[in-house]
């Protein structure tokens, strides 16, 4: 299957819209999101004015949808979720995060080049433009280095970049490469009503109509005994696609660049009907948070990163006035 999958001709993928240009992204589960699918709301990366002050911004409103960055917020901490989907209070950009869009940009950028043009340094200099396109798409990452008026931090900040598409040619081989799909926003509605929305980094198809959905990852593989919190986001998308297409993805591939390790998962229907009984559980809670308004944090070592402890009960704070109206308890709840 692998060498099949790696000669793909270029022919349509498994799924049935046609991906933005280039959209700001979120590379690793546990970084802050900057944007989410069109559809789901997603944290503000630019000051907004305080709720109930003059001239308030925020408009709040129910979830609507579910992606695999949302999906993992509210396991990982229900009150991070409302935060970043109902209230979309703002969070800072960081290096770390913005420099995986980058790099997804520059390995999406590179296979607009014949495949034998293909190459390492023709990557890396991609790397100056893509940045410009960020900045001008985002203007909030300037705000990363305005403390670093030499240019030193930003310059190691780049070098960073290039390593990271450098340890890719050691994994994968663009040369071989067609991909069906690139940065391929995806959606399904599933019987409950239920929608799931994501996007894909890349979808290979063989010659043979396998498929293969390739995840990259900036950061670096996780102990054997978290990685089947890694592979969630990649048999999320498989639902989708499977739900869209009634196709199974024969492989799932998260390529770690950060550390130079390939994990890979080959599910079957069953693994893709127990993400879907998850998603079910996890959207009522979802819907019981959002109409009793009790959306609790659960502490962890993630607090640390978080953007939101000003607000966070946990850490002293007070989150602001819920913005969407409250189901008063029937008789005898609890």
């Amino acid at each position: 299957m692998d060498s099949s999958i790696d000669e793909a001709a270029a022919q349509p993928g498994g799924a049935v819209q046609t991906p933005p240009a280039t959209p700001p992204r979120t590379p690793d589960p546990a970084m802050p999101a900057a944007t989410e699918p069109a559809g789901e709301a997603a944290p503000r990366t630019n000051p907004v004015p305080a709720a109930g002050g003059a001239g308030a911004e925020r408009s709040a409103a129910a979830p609507t949808s579910l992606s695999p960055s949302r999906a993992s917020d509210f396991m990982q901490c229900p009150l991070l979720y409302r935060f970043r989907v109902i209230d979309r209070l703002p969070e800072k950009p960081s290096e770390a995060a913005t420099r995986g869009t980058l790099v997804h940009a520059v390995l999406e950028r590179l296979f607009d080049a014949p495949a034998g043009e293909r190459t390492a340094p023709r990557a890396k200099a991609l790397i100056p433009g893509q940045w410009d396109r960020l900045r001008e798409s985002r203007p909030e990452v300037t705000e990363l280095f305005a403390d670093d008026p030499e240019g030193q931090r930003l310059a190691g900040w780049l070098a960073g970049a290039e390593r990271l598409v450098e340890r890719w040619f050691t994994l994968e081989d663009p040369t071989r490469l067609e991909p069906a799909e690139r940065e391929l926003f995806v959606e399904a509605e599933l019987e409950s009503g239920l929608r799931l929305r994501g996007i894909i980094d890349r979808v290979d198809v063989a010659p043979t109509g396998e498929v293969r959905i390739v995840d990259y990852k900036t950061g670096k593989a996780p102990r054997p005994e978290y990685a089947e919190g890694a592979l969630f986001q990649m048999k999320f998308y498989a639902l989708v696609v499977w739900r869209l297409k009634r196709v199974v993805p024969r492989r799932l591939q998260l390529v770690y660049l950060g550390s130079g390790d390939v994990l890979t998962y080959d599910p079957v229907l069953a693994d893709l009907e127990r993400v879907e009984s998850k998603l079910h559980a996890l959207w009522e809670a979802i819907g019981q948070a959002t109409e009793t308004g009790n959306w609790r944090p659960r502490p962890t070592k993630l607090c640390g990163w978080c953007d939101h402890q000003a607000h966070c009960p946990e850490f002293g704070g007070t989150p602001p006035p819920y913005p969407l109206p409250v189901t008063a308890p029937g008789p005898g709840t609890v």
